[in-house]
């Protein structure tokens, strides 16, 4: 049977993955998946109790787990701790040990969702980029690092660093990617002043010479990137980039849609894979019963897709949560005039309602 880690973690975490886990009863009720579920705590939580944010018994589960979906973590509450036990050190913790190297974050905007942008409507009707985020490393993971006394103040210091290999497998992914859309890859990097990207603008050239003629490849410095999803974000197909500018680039993606509340995303290594909505722990509304769990369950929607080999189902998930939207349902980050204001749960159950027509 397909067992699940669950990692709800921090905030509002809890609550959208409570949402998730009776969306994948429902689906595992029509298709028979038999899904198994363990709860594996990390982050705040996990450091509260265990003086850890990613507790052994917990990286233990993930490992043995068919697929692993995460909450949120990280808040205010811990802030103050050391940077090595502070919540995030679970995520990125989970990505390294798990060898999570490519992070998919697609942007979708759904149509009933285009007045909620914050562009025009012309600017963003009908988007639809998928960023392929390198994962594992980069400045986030290289070395040296840290922070150092330093002539009678302190120095801090954190390598951007990539090899031949990392970037060839992720360029891979982004290319195989986008055989299966529009066949254009856009590869962001800062190559006319960081060496480390000139090299990944290098091998991404290459590899696509030698084995992916067929895509159409450009090439992006990372500040005009910024600019063009915003200037116009219907150029892009798949987008291509290091860990860092992965991480600006598909929050701003985010905002075309018209809340980061809406974004899923994957992390994978092979069929292996760890699925989380983009949105982080939100404290301030942690509790309220507010949050949108529909990037938690559209998360969801991939992973049945990347890990179980069941995209029919993942698509059912998908046209579940557009019919909802469809019927003027929404949580409070994507509420307007004139539509009905629905709670977190109540937007669960309208997920799993259509679901069952």
């Amino acid at each position: 049977m397909p067992l699940i880690a669950l990692c709800a973690g921090d905030g509002i975490g809890p609550e959208v993955t409570a949402e998730t886990v009776k969306v994948l009863w429902a689906i595992d009720k029509k298709h028979g998946f038999g899904f198994e579920f363990v709860d594996a705590p990390v982050g705040g939580s996990a450091y509260d109790l265990f003086g850890t944010p990613l507790p052994a018994d917990s990286l233990e589960k993930a490992k043995k787990a068919d697929a692993v979906f995460l909450g949120a973590v990280g808040g205010t509450k811990w802030e103050s701790l050391d940077y090595s036990v502070r919540p995030e050190r679970a995520l990125l913790g989970l990505r390294s040990e798990l060898d999570l190297f490519a992070n998919l974050r697609p942007a979708r905007l759904f149509a009933p969702l285009i007045d909620a942008s914050s562009l025009k409507r012309e600017v963003v009707e009908g988007i639809d980029i998928l960023v392929v985020r390198e994962l594992t490393g980069g400045i986030y993971f290289g070395k040296p690092r840290g922070v150092e006394e330093y002539e009678g103040g302190k120095r801090g210091v954190n390598s951007l660093v990539y090899t031949t290999p990392e970037i060839e497998r992720i360029a891979r992914v982004a290319f195989e990617s986008a055989r299966k859309r529009t066949g254009k890859v856009c590869s962001v990097d800062k190559a006319n002043v960081l060496e480390c990207t000139e090299l990944w603008r290098e091998v991404v050239t290459a590899l696509h010479d030698a084995e992916y003629p067929d895509i159409d490849l450009s090439h992006m410095y990372v500040d005009n990137a910024c600019m063009q999803l915003i200037r116009n974000p219907k150029q892009f197909d798949v987008i291509v980039t290091t860990n860092l500018f992965g991480d600006i680039l598909s929050d701003a993606a985010a905002m075309l849609t018209g809340s980061i509340g809406m974004l899923p995303s994957a992390s994978l290594s092979g069929t292996k894979g760890m699925y989380e909505p983009v949105h982080g722990s939100a404290p301030d509304i942690a509790g309220q019963g507010i949050a949108n769990p529909l990037a938690s369950i559209l998360s969801a929607a991939m992973m049945l897709t990347y890990s179980f080999d069941a995209p029919s189902a993942g698509a059912e998930i998908e046209k579940a949560v557009a019919a909802v939207l469809e019927k003027g349902y929404r949580s409070a980050d994507i509420y307007s005039e004139g539509c009905k204001r629905v709670s977190t749960a109540e937007m669960g159950e309208l997920v799993i309602e259509e679901l069952g027509k």
